[in-house]
């Protein structure tokens, strides 16, 4: 199997553009501090930030047909069938002006940081609304007839998961109640920001959220900062390409992909370097 290299996390990388997608109901609460700490400490790096802080801008989770302010042309029939109305009115640039905004700033951005907390084992319902509604077709899938997982209208971006979690470290391992975190987050890296064809980085976690205080922040925010300073030399997480020849059409492993002893999620990735 392929193995990839090391990178040199002391290399510079100025003058970069960074969008950060925060939610959280509580702008007090720990998702929104971290969030200021990482736009903060970027621009301090030189790099350009726009941030989406969700439920300050009252985001709508739903899609719905207001979502295509030409809706009954793109669909004479009235039905509402989301990939085909999307997918037309991505084309057409007639998407509602909130999702067409989210869009650009993807567009522009070299590299995403999503920063929520675990809430049932996924991001907030904001979130996923904000995944349903701006990754549209034409747009985060079907584009320009590419089928995902590795290229797409996002490739070459990187994307970072920042999320914070009641439960303590050792109940998201192998042996833990929860399962591995890797596991946990498996929907949201590979299925939508792989997918996308993002150059997907491990998560930075802070367990124990609940019960942090004022010595365990300076740690964690020292931690943070050491991650955002890599965040464009970081090795990505190695996830197999659809361009690979690792699948089938079905889109299954092919037979002759061999990976000894390893199960689950874990056969989606190559061997690292």
């Amino acid at each position: 199997m392929e193995t990839t290299q090391p990178t040199d996390r002391t290399a510079p990388a100025h003058g970069k553009k960074i969008l950060i997608v925060s939610a959280h109901p509580d702008p007090r609460s720990l998702t929104a501090s971290l969030a200021s700490f990482a736009e903060a400490e970027l621009r301090r790096s030189g790099h350009e930030v726009r941030t989406s802080d969700l439920y300050a801008m009252k985001w709508r989770a739903e899609v719905t047909a207001d979502d295509f302010p030409d809706f009954e042309r793109l669909s004479p029939d009235g039905r509402l069938d989301v990939m085909e109305v999307s997918g037309r009115a991505t084309a057409e640039g007639r998407l509602s002006p909130d999702i067409a905004a989210e869009q650009e700033k993807l567009l522009w951005a070299d590299a995403v940081i999503l920063q929520f907390p675990l809430w049932w084992f996924s991001a907030p319902a904001i979130v996923k609304g904000w995944f349903d509604r701006v990754l549209t077709n034409n747009f985060g899938y079907f584009s320009s007839g590419n089928p995902g997982y590795g290229g797409g209208t996002l490739a070459g971006r990187r994307a970072l998961v920042a999320v914070t979690l009641g439960a303590g470290e050792p109940s998201f391992s192998p042996r833990g109640i929860h399962g591995p975190l890797a596991d946990v987050l498996f929907p949201i890296q590979h299925g939508v920001l792989f997918f996308t064809g993002m150059d997907v980085l491990e998560p930075f976690a802070v367990f124990g959220a609940a019960e942090l205080d004022d010595a365990r922040y300076a740690e964690v925010t020292a931690g943070y900062g050491e991650r955002l300073r890599a965040l464009f030399t970081d090795e990505p997480i190695p996830f197999r390409s659809l361009r690979d020849g690792d699948y089938t059409r079905s889109l299954e492993l092919r037979p002759e992909v061999e990976a000894p002893g390893v199960t689950g999620f874990d056969l989606h990735l190559r061997t690292r370097g």
